[in-house]
């Protein structure tokens, strides 16, 4: 038989057992994943290794995590540098590190965990994706198919929530990470060189070392620790604290106090803070102003034998309801300087090193007339020809480079619109649409309680800004109109309940659609 394969007359570099290690390391972004990197390299380099890390960037809002790898090797006994690969194999990974637990079973899935060989560490945390996040309702994946697998596929599995005992220990997860990989026993160095290595980041070292403390520990003795001094003395959060983050507000929690009932506070006091850190103090008083007519209704209704629970539910939707998705809000979450901190953790920004930004964008002219006011935006849009004139040269996408004062600039006055933003006809028409529905929920509750409350609830269809908004209101103006046709019924909340998940499960309307036709069939007899 011919042997057609090619020969080289190369010499081997080392022995044919010597490979380096491999760790395959997947995070989202926020949770340290480059600076896990870094740490690892780090402690290879410092005992003579050569050590090699690359990174593939997964698509942002936590579509995809970012897939860092590293491989060391010792130099050969001549000072040969090793030829280390970019990217993990499948079948040929020593470990490999996930920083969220569906991130373990995507590993598991590409083929880098391997039962000869691989070591999985992993958070047993979710941190929800995009797909799950987009229906209202409950579409979180069921994590048990991961737990099964990870029995079955890895050498070793060290798995608990990382995530956790990190914010216990006053640090983020990476740190813990670090101690799970030095108490696996994968890498051949001291758990002293592990410190010496954290030490030198210059940032949180403290807190640092008692995350990877407390991981080495639960690692090696497979029980949580008792928690540190330091989190012990920690604060507690109350459920109803003694300010707020904006200080002007703090006299709103007085009156929050005084005039809603207990059961409703803790909620309350969340609901005041998003809508002031939306807005202004006045909002918030506004905010208190009509949860404190609800809360009349609700004791005309016998809410102290309910537990208040009407007000309770009122004070979170509401919020929702007045923290409203809008281009102002948009520009200010782009602009502020924690996101800009935040970016530049997540990248592992050095001294010297300038941070480059690029934000797509895609305005409508929909959006920015909304955010005119009211008797203006009215008046353009009452020029179809001036408004699609207008349109054609806003609705594009966009890349706006927010590192440059000429995209940072417009950005901030958008923000800076926070000030007239009670005058623009998107909050005319977002008032209009809330005094309504918590019109046709006090109306309810005076007959029927549990619908008063269900109807509270329909706020969970509106979301969102453009078309994602629009359809909200389709869909909250079908299940609101279907249960006001049936408020008579005994089981008017129950029907209500049955059209809200509906609505919730669907994007396409068609069980939506179907609940309403049965609804209707019983109706009309």
């Amino acid at each position: 038989m011919k042997d057609d394969t090619v020969k080289l007359g190369l010499k081997p570099a080392g022995p044919a057992t010597e490979r380096p290690i491999s760790i395959a390391i997947v995070a989202m972004g926020g949770q340290g994943g480059g600076v896990l990197t870094g740490w690892i390299v780090a402690l290879a380099e410092a005992h003579g290794w050569v050590a090699q890390s690359t990174s593939v960037p997964g698509v942002a809002q936590r579509t995809g995590a970012t897939i860092y790898y590293v491989e060391m090797m010792r130099p050969g006994a001549g000072g040969q540098k090793p030829v280390l690969a970019q990217m993990p194999t499948p079948g040929d990974v020593d470990v490999v590190i996930a920083s969220e637990f569906m991130e373990a079973g995507r590993s598991i899935l590409r083929g880098i965990v391997t039962p000869d060989r691989t070591t999985l560490i992993a958070s047993s945390h979710r941190s929800l994706a995009i797909s799950e996040k987009m229906a209202p309702g409950d579409s979180i994946a069921d994590s048990s198919a991961v737990s099964d697998a990870i029995g079955v596929v890895a050498k070793q599995e060290i798995v608990f929530d990382m995530n956790a005992m990190a914010v216990r220990n006053g640090s983020v997860i990476s740190s813990a990470m670090f101690g799970s990989l030095a108490a696996s026993g994968t890498l051949p160095f001291e758990r002293e060189a592990y410190y010496d290595v954290i030490r030198k980041g210059g940032k949180g070292i403290e807190a640092s070392i008692r995350a990877f403390d407390a991981a080495y520990d639960r690692t090696t003795n497979g029980t949580d620790p008792e928690p540190t001094d330091a989190a012990d003395t920690a604060t507690p959060v109350a459920a109803l604290p003694d300010s707020l983050r904006d200080k002007r507000a703090n006299a709103l929690l007085t009156r929050l106090r005084a005039e809603l009932p207990e059961q409703a506070h803790a909620m309350a006091y969340l609901g005041l803070q998003k809508v002031v850190d939306f807005q202004d103090a006045a909002y918030g008083a506004e905010y208190l102003d009509i949860l404190r007519d609800l809360t009349k209704s609700d004791s005309a209704a016998n809410g102290a034998e309910h537990g208040f629970a009407f007000t309770a539910t009122a004070a979170k939707y509401l919020a929702n309801a007045m923290a409203y998705d809008d281009v102002i809000r948009v520009a200010r979450i782009k602009t502020q300087s924690a996101r800009r901190q935040r970016v530049a953790d997540e990248v592992g920004l050095q001294d010297g090193q300038v941070l480059n930004t690029t934000e797509f964008m895609h305005p409508r002219m929909e959006e920015a007339a909304s955010t005119l006011p009211a008797g203006l935006a009215t008046w353009l849009k009452s020029r179809k020809s001036l408004y699609a004139w207008l349109d054609r040269r806003i609705n594009k996408g966009r890349r706006v480079h927010t590192y440059r004062l000429t995209g940072f600039l417009p950005l901030h006055f958008v923000g800076a619109l926070k000030v007239i933003r009670r005058k623009s006809l998107r909050h005319k028409s977002e008032v209009a649409h809330r005094d309504a529905w918590l019109a046709d929920a006090s109306q309810a509750l005076a007959r029927n309680y549990d619908l008063g409350i269900a109807m509270l609830t329909f706020r969970r269809l509106i979301k969102g800004y453009s078309d994602t908004h629009v359809r909200g209101h389709s869909k909250f103006d079908k299940v609101m109109q279907t249960t006001k046709s049936i408020a008579a019924r005994d089981d008017a909340a129950e029907w209500a309940q049955r059209l809200l998940t509906s609505a919730i499960k669907d994007p396409s309307s068609k069980d939506l659609d179907g609940t309403i036709m049965t609804i209707e069939s019983f109706s009309s007899t």
